[in-house]
């Protein structure tokens, strides 16, 4: 019996160990799955990050280019419509711009510009590309000075990354005629409609509807 005891201590003692080697052991494997589980999340956190990231700048990205789009046919249109006409006579056909030049990419009248002030100021506009820029140009309308020299034009882009231009003028070109599309306007009469299509390149997404004007709704 007394041989006994120390070799059942020493069972006792092993079993021991091992019951906290194996307890220790399923510890650290709990930590490394924890640890595995915990560096999945942080990739799925980090990559939804990046993911909506991109999402908040495309989305962004887009509603700069529909609000600039939107301002640009604002003006546009509200520069059409409103062309000065001249006091019109009972056998004029269409009310008589003070000028006006119309060609299939660009347009030339004399209009009001906003000055800022709650006012207009008279001059001479311009609306074409340049560059791939639709640019509208202007300069002071000098009519009390034809033989002064002319004024620099003021150049101010509306839009950027244009591929092309189109306009077109809806109107009586000759007495006797229907109306109809034009892809060019000598005036001096005011076209019945006025149409500024844009095109841009194909993996640019900007849309631009057909904008058409109506000159003779306000000169009316």
């Amino acid at each position: 019996m007394p041989r006994l005891m120390p070799r059942l201590m020493k069972a006792g003692a092993a079993v021991n160990r091992s019951g906290r080697d194996r307890q220790a052991g399923f510890t650290l494997l709990e930590i490394l799955v924890a640890l595995v589980v915990f560096g999945f999340l942080f990739i799925g956190i980090n990559q939804g990050a990046r993911t909506g990231f991109a999402l908040w700048n495309t989305q962004t990205r887009r509603i700069g280019q529909t609000e600039e789009l939107d301002a640009t046919a604002r003006i546009v249109r509200s520069l059409l419509a409103g062309i000065p006409i001249l006091p019109v006579a009972a056998a004029d056909n269409a009310p008589p711009a003070i000028a006006i030049t119309g060609e299939a990419a660009r347009l030339a009248f004399v209009g009001d510009l906003p000055n800022g002030l709650g006012a207009t100021q008279r001059a001479d506009i311009t609306l074409g590309l340049a560059a791939g820029r639709l640019v509208l140009g202007w300069a002071p309308h000098r009519h009390e000075q034809a033989g002064a020299p002319p004024v620099a034009s003021t150049e101010t882009e509306l839009i950027h990354g244009v591929e092309s231009l189109e306009l077109a003028y809806f109107g009586i070109a000759a007495p006797g005629q229907p109306p109809t599309w034009h892809a060019q306007w000598t005036g001096p009469g005011l076209p019945l409609l006025i149409r500024v299509r844009l095109h841009f390149a194909k993996s640019d997404g900007r849309r631009w509807p057909d904008l058409i004007a109506a000159p003779q709704l306000s000169a009316s």
